[in-house]
């Protein structure tokens, strides 16, 4: 017999753009499997019907990829840690400002709305809806009749 679905019982949900990342037992080649991948492949395609000698082919594989791996080994060697005290210190001063200025701001702003608008809504509901309704009533009773005379 067919296992019967329960429309109450939980299943675990799992989101592809959420990942946890163990910070203590991480394997390194795992931390940026994320991250776009270039290959050779997806900038260097040789179209069907069109190749290269394969000594060639290989060869500018593997300069391609010794070249890439050592350039980014470079580049994070000597840029990694100023730029990432770059960019700590800009979401250090965009927490800052948010939790110290923008947040206590829209606060501010929405207690001073508040009272506005209960001035705003007494002045309607004193002036405006009794006119309303009037006006309601006085056309209510109008009837349109459409014929089609041919």
């Amino acid at each position: 017999m067919a296992e019967q679905y329960n429309a109450f019982e939980e299943k675990p949900v799992k989101d592809s753009h959420t990942k946890e990342i163990d910070l203590i037992n991480r394997d390194p080649k795992q931390i940026n499997e994320d991250v776009v991948k270039v290959d050779f492949e997806d900038v260097i395609a040789e179209p069907e019907g069109t190749h290269s000698l394969d000594g060639v082919w290989k060869a500018s594989y593997t300069t391609f990829t010794v070249s890439k791996y050592w350039c980014y080994r470079l580049l994070s060697a000597v840029f990694g840690v100023p730029v990432s005290l770059l960019w700590g210190f800009l979401f250090a001063c965009l927490s800052f400002c948010h939790i110290w200025a923008i947040v206590p701001c829209i606060k501010s702003c929405l207690l001073e709305t508040q009272c506005l608008s209960r001035i705003y809504s007494l002045c309607i509901r004193t002036f405006c809806d009794p006119l309303f309704e009037a006006i309601g009533r006085v056309f209510s009773r109008v009837k349109v009749l459409l014929r089609k005379e041919v």
